[in-house]
């Protein structure tokens, strides 16, 4: 599988490359700057693990910013499976410039690759399930668009970008309402939601969603009588959560409404949880917890 980023990863790129070649350039490499200028040089980004490549689709832009006579060959796309050895992309020109670029361009596909591989894992550890993996926002600040289209890389599903696409009830609002003296904080929504999925539907396409976080069986047979499109069912057992999905189809509601497992979601439980029949889970660490690959420059001679 392969994947292209859009106008939205490629700004935030553009953004964040910015930054990260201020604070690393400042005034100028001087180290870089102890070789002849007019030397060129041919290197190769290699993969040094096995890997799912993200970032490769970058490099082009990261060079550029550089050098203008960087020149970027891709071998392997974003999504390509990567055995330790392989040659994922190169650059060719001034060796000043390359050097200077190396480390920002590193930190950029080693940190997206290891979002990218550790979700083609989860994806692979519930393959012949009906459940998806999906992102969270639990991302780092500012590479939201970029850690999203690594998941994407690897296999995953996105969840909502941000506060603003879709409406997520979780535990915090609903105590809220409870302290405000709403003796039944879940029926006191089904007005605000009614009016919430109108509004939704009006975006373009695909549209946001309403769902509801639970951590009770009882909780989810009052979500169940909402307006939603979703349940999120909350650090529940796999038997738990079974029976959740029971009980959404007994309402009827299959096909209607998804059910997503979140919290308590690793790779040693991920399996279980998806033969539990829901139709999402939800993982924190496809990009909270995902580790930087070893991917490394080699400059290649003669």
């Amino acid at each position: 599988m392969s994947e292209r980023p859009g106008q939205t990863e490629l700004e935030t790129l553009r953004r964040l490359l910015a930054l990260a070649r201020e604070e690393d350039l400042g005034a100028g490499d001087v180290t870089a700057a102890l070789l002849p200028a007019e030397v060129a040089a041919r290197a190769a980004f290699v993969a040094r693990e096995e890997l799912v490549v993200c970032g490769a689709a970058f490099l082009a832009e990261i060079a550029a910013a550089y050098h203008a006579d960087i020149r970027t060959e891709t071998v392997l796309e974003d999504g390509s499976s990567a055995p330790a050895g392989a040659v994922i992309a190169r650059w060719s020109g001034p060796a000043r410039a390359i050097l200077s670029a190396e480390r920002v361009a590193l930190n950029f596909l080693q940190r997206l690759s290891g979002a990218a591989t550790v979700t083609r894992a989860f994806v692979r550890a519930v393959a012949g399930t009906r459940a998806g993996i999906y992102d969270t926002r639990k991302t780092t600040p500012g590479w939201r668009a970029l850690e999203k289209y690594a998941v994407r890389c690897g296999g995953g599903r996105n969840h909502r970008i941000g506060l603003y696409d879709a409406v997520l009830v979780k535990d915090n609002h609903l105590a809220i309402l409870a302290a405000a003296g709403q003796v039944d904080p879940l029926a006191a929504l089904a007005g605000p939601l009614e009016r919430a999925k109108a509004a939704l539907a009006k975006q373009p396409p695909p549209g946001g969603f309403i769902q509801v976080e639970v951590d009770t069986l009882e909780q989810l047979r009052s979500a169940l009588r909402l307006p939603v499109d979703m349940v999120l069912l909350d650090n529940m057992a796999p038997d738990q959560l079974a029976q959740a999905v029971a009980i959404r189809d007994r309402a009827g509601l299959a096909g209607r409404v998804e059910l997503e497992a979140s919290g308590g979601v690793t790779l040693a439980t991920v399996r279980a949880i998806a033969e539990s029949g829901v139709e999402r889970i939800s993982a924190g660490a496809l990009t909270h917890s995902a580790r930087s690959v070893d991917i490394a420059l080699d400059v290649e001679i003669g």
